[in-house]
């Protein structure tokens, strides 16, 4: 199998998770509290991760981790799973999952407007039409859903939204001192510390964990939200010499989430959900390649 052909089925594993893990968050959420959703997607993140270590053998590059890169991590962890989690699954608990699920795809903006207030970098000129239109798509998603559906959208629902994904750019950002360790021993790390803290808060918060379907989608959301997609996008990257595509699949999994979420959850997809999703990733992929290949011209 050529190189480029296995890392389009890597890519494919992981857009196809991604696709799946809204309606997923709504079915958890029919009888578990976004805290107890988030433990056992957590907890099941991490066994999955501990396992590919174990797979890929890499638990001796633990070793190699000095105190100072541990403290990061350990600081990372509550940011992401914990921080990141919440607000999310806050979000969704609000929102219809069509109208969450596509703000949450605006944190490439938030990523271009922190990395030029932390990392020096200028916004050009023509990038604000890309972040224009992303940030039209929200406002269509968030006031047109509210017409058609003739109720008020929750503005707290919205404001999580907008906050998950400033949240997730900011991972981002700080991650960014590990973009040198390995990809599956960072997100092992990471969910080893955000398990820990998430296990102490569950001696101070109510948990009630009983077996069904809302605990199977928990545990589904661990590993196909968190662990697996991502362990597969690392190796879609390593197997390719066209980075580009492989980031660009990426957008297919909101379009293909709205088909989920019409057909298991039974939301209508409103006409204004859709063409804000597209208004949404036509300027993210205008910022990311449109106005990134002018400037290397």
């Amino acid at each position: 199998m050529k190189t480029t052909n296995k890392a389009i089925i890597y890519a494919g594993i992981s857009v196809l998770s991604w696709s799946t893990v809204a309606t997923a968050f709504k079915l958890a959420l029919r009888q578990q509290t976004y805290f107890e959703m988030l433990l056992i997607a957590s907890c099941t993140a991490l066994v999955i991760l501990a396992a590919a270590m174990t797979l890929q053998g890499k638990w001796r590059q633990l070793t190699r981790l000095s105190g100072k890169r541990w403290g990061a991590y350990a600081l990372i962890g509550l940011l992401n799973p914990v921080l990141y989690y919440l607000v999310l699954f806050k979000e969704y608990a609000l929102l219809p999952a069509q109208i969450a699920q596509p703000i949450n795809y605006c944190w490439p903006i938030f990523l271009l407007i922190l990395m030029s207030l932390f990392g020096h970098q200028s916004i050009r000129r023509k990038k604000y039409i890309g972040m224009a239109l992303s940030l039209g798509g929200v406002v269509l998603i968030s006031v047109g859903s509210g017409q058609v559906q003739q109720s008020s959208i929750p503005v707290t629902g919205l404001l999580l939204a907008l906050l998950s994904a400033l949240l997730w750019a900011t991972f981002w950002v700080i991650n960014k001192i590990n973009e040198q360790t390995d990809s599956t021993v960072n997100l092992f790390v990471i969910f080893l510390f955000g398990s820990a803290y998430l296990l102490l808060s569950a001696l101070f918060i109510p948990v009630h964990l009983t077996f069904g379907s809302s605990m199977y989608a928990s545990i589904y959301i661990g590993a196909f939200e968190m662990a697996i997609p991502f362990i597969f996008f690392s190796m879609a990257l390593k197997s390719t010499n066209n980075p580009a595509l492989i980031n660009q699949l990426c957008y297919l999994a909101p379009f293909a989430s709205l088909l989920l979420i019409h057909f298991v959850l039974k939301e209508h997809i409103y006409t204004t959900t859709f063409c804000g999703l597209i208004l949404i990733i036509v300027g993210i992929v205008f910022n990311e390649y449109f106005v990134s290949a002018a400037k290397a011209k």
